[in-house]
């Protein structure tokens, strides 16, 4: 199997991992989402701590730490995981699914327009158009539920500051996600003393939660290996495009599997935004394959020169 053919299994593993994760926290609505997180925080440190050990790279967590610069940027990356990991379990446990597939759909589209604002990066006519439909399918949205989708606008938002922040890191994902759920296990530790405190721990109580609990740190930290896995192998507007499997799928569980309502409002706006991420795909494709074309004609103009 070639490099590329590889990269893209594993890209189509870790988006179907977590596209379908929505199931696995459907079974843990039971438990209060701050006690799940405080789990998955936890559980996902202990993963990646392996890993990174076989690896030999467990001195690097320490070094993408270090100097304050570098502290607070991590510092701001585990707090905007932290708050999209809950909003997404909190989302699933109380029946807003269908939302939750919304912020991850409208996610890239946020990213461009954060770009634009945060890093002044230029928006093209086809972009500044996705973002439209995207404004639009909102506005059509709060119109004929009575309210804005608060939640999809926050998960696309804490998810879009989120690799705002990786951007300027120096480190790899792996090592990074390592020491932010490192600086969030204090607080997560103390959500599950306080839980057992109380005599409300879920952890313990049966062998199925305890089980379901510990559990949540590979289906963390295992399609984030795949994705950083497949990210070296393939191009950016390949792995882009493969990425709204996971909303899909998480549309798919929302509305087939656990029956949430899909009114004629969200029939509408859920296909501005398919029509947004089209137009959006396909001029990502063409400046992947612009920059593409000009590095091989640099790369035949250096050998030529040599």
């Amino acid at each position: 199997m070639t490099d590329p053919a590889k990269g893209f299994a594993a890209i189509v593993a870790a988006c179907c991992i977590w596209g379908l994760s929505s199931i696995f926290y459907k079974l843990l609505s039971h438990v209060p989402a701050a006690e799940v997180l405080a789990h998955r925080t936890l559980w996902s440190l202990v993963f990646f701590l392996l890993v990174l050990g076989v690896q030999g790279r467990l001195r690097m967590i320490f070094e993408a730490m270090a100097g304050p610069r570098a502290l607070g940027l991590m510092f701001v990356a585990a707090l905007m995981i932290a708050t999209n990991w809950y909003l997404f379990i909190w989302a699933v446990q109380s029946g807003q699914a269908t939302e939750a597939a919304l912020g991850y759909y409208i996610f890239p589209l946020v990213s461009v327009l954060l770009g634009r604002l945060v890093m002044g990066e230029q928006l093209n006519r086809v972009q500044l158009l996705a973002v439209g439909l995207v404004t639009v399918a909102v506005s059509i949205l709060t119109y004929g539920l009575g309210t804005a989708p608060w939640l999809a606008l926050a998960l696309a938002a804490s998810f879009g500051l989120y690799g705002l922040v990786k951007k300027r890191m120096a480190v790899g994902p792996v090592v990074s996600v390592t020491a932010e759920v490192l600086l969030l296990s204090p607080v997560a530790l103390l959500v599950l003393w306080q839980t057992s405190h109380i005599g409300a721990s879920a952890f313990g109580a049966s062998f199925h939660d305890s089980a379901l609990l510990m559990l949540a740190g590979p289906i963390t930290a295992t399609p984030l290996i795949l994705f950083s896995y497949a990210a070296r192998r393939l191009s950016m507007a390949t792995a882009g495009l493969v990425s709204y499997l996971n909303p899909t799928l998480q549309f798919f569980c929302a509305v087939v599997l656990f029956q949430e309502p899909f009114t004629g409002w969200h029939v509408q706006a859920f296909a501005l935004i398919w029509c947004a991420l089209a137009f959006y795909s396909v001029t990502t494709f063409r400046q992947d394959k612009a920059r593409r074309k000009a590095a091989r004609a640099a790369s035949a103009s250096a050998t030529t020169v040599t």
